[in-house]
């Protein structure tokens, strides 16, 4: 086993598209952060969704968690009559779990951010802490423990900073768990 780092910040995304909200801790299921990705925008003439690709002031708007509140701000913010949908499991567009070190942050900082990325927002609900010799990237085809989380790292984002990752022993995570590479 490896020590790896700690967490420094737990981040939830509950509508899909939305800034988020930072967290002291989360409950982590076999789907990801309880709570994350769990709505999605949709446009009320249309029926379909709404993304922050197609309009990005969406990402300026944080969810409070009151769906009435939200829709209204985001009707308000986007200029047309948009509604909130339950989504059946979490919308990720890749995993459940986003892990971005600071490192990473760095580094795009200095110019090393894939391309459509945005360094200034990486929408990770887990940012890390690492030694300066250790690189998430590495970490492809490993298992990780974050507190009493254990999470299987599978890639790297095409457009985003950090790694993604599974859910093999679901549990929760804070602020200040400590890191470790498993063995394997």
């Amino acid at each position: 086993m490896t020590g790896a780092g700690s967490v420094v910040q737990v981040s939830v995304y509950p509508v899909k598209s939305l800034a988020g909200r930072t967290v002291r801790e989360a409950e982590v299921g076999p789907a990801g952060l309880v709570g994350d990705r769990a709505w999605s925008v949709v446009d009320v003439t249309t029926g379909e969704r709404v993304t922050v690709k197609s309009t990005p002031e969406m990402g300026e708007v944080v969810a409070t968690g009151d769906d009435e509140a939200d829709t209204i701000t985001l009707t308000e913010v986007l200029g047309r009559p948009v509604r909130l949908q339950r989504s059946g499991q979490p919308q990720v567009d890749a995993a459940a779990v986003h892990l971005v070190s600071r490192r990473a942050i760095a580094r795009a900082a200095a110019g090393d951010v894939p391309e459509g990325c945005s360094a200034d927002d990486p929408r990770a609900n887990l940012l890390l802490d690492l030694p300066e010799d250790e690189d998430e990237r590495s970490w492809v085809g490993r298992t990780v423990r974050v507190g009493e989380v254990e999470i299987a790292v599978t890639r790297t984002p095409k457009h985003c900073l950090g790694v993604y990752a599974e859910v093999r022993r679901p549990g929760t995570v804070r602020v200040g768990d400590r890191v470790e590479v498993l063995p394997g």
